[in-house]
Formats: structure tokens, C-alpha cells, sequence
């Protein structure tokens, strides 16, 4: 007996809390306690994965491909390392900032006999 008391001292010291704490604080507490744990444990790594796609989508937003020779450059440098373009206007020249009569295309239609 005195060996199974010193091999499982933590299983006793928590099954000793265990019965501490239920009367006390009731079952209810006790299985809202487990089930935020749990809670927790699935919901940990569905952060992970939202931050993980900010934090792409941040380091995406900063890749600039010059016009030029078609090298892809961080928005650090104001050059194109590979051929020296200018890629400040790629920068100015945002898809945003164009009017959307500049991108459409207009098809006619015509009837085929």
C-alpha cells in the first residue's frame, strides 16, 4: 500500500482536490471549468490559423513585381534590383485608384449565320 501511495501521488493529490473543490464550489462549476478547457484546446489553434492569415495576407500586400523584367521585390527599395525601373509608380499606380470604365471591356454582339 505504501508503494501505490508514493508511484501515484499525483493521481491522489488531484483526485484530493478534486473532492475539495466539488463540494464547495458544486459539479456545476467543476464541468464549466473542463468544458472552457476544452473550449480552449479547440478553439487555440483556429487563432493560429486566423493570425497566420493576416499575417500572409500583410506580407502579400508588400511584393512588388516590376513592369520591366517581371522580378518580384519587397516594398522596401524604391528600384527594381534586377533591371533598376522605378517602382514607386507601382506603387502610386494602385488597381484601386482607376476608374472602372478604364478596365472594362466593351464586347458587341453580333449574330452568326
Amino acid at each position: 500500500m505504501n508503494y501505490f501511495l508514493r508511484a501515484n501521488k499525483n493521481l491522489l493529490i488531484y483526485a484530493l482536490i478534486i473532492l475539495i473543490v466539488i463540494p464547495i464550489f458544486g459539479i456545476n462549476f467543476f464541468l464549466s471549468f473542463v468544458g472552457n478547457i476544452l473550449l480552449l484546446l479547440f478553439l487555440f489553434p483556429l487563432l493560429l490559423v486566423i493570425l497566420f492569415f493576416i499575417g500572409f495576407n500583410s506580407y502579400k500586400s508588400k511584393i512588388n513585381t516590376c513592369n520591366s523584367c517581371g522580378s518580384i521585390s519587397f516594398g522596401l527599395s524604391e528600384t527594381c534590383i534586377n533591371c533598376g525601373a522605378n517602382l514607386e509608380n507601382i506603387i502610386n499606380n494602385n488597381q484601386f485608384d482607376k476608374m472602372p470604365s478604364d478596365s472594362t471591356i466593351e464586347v458587341k454582339a453580333e449574330e452568326v449565320k
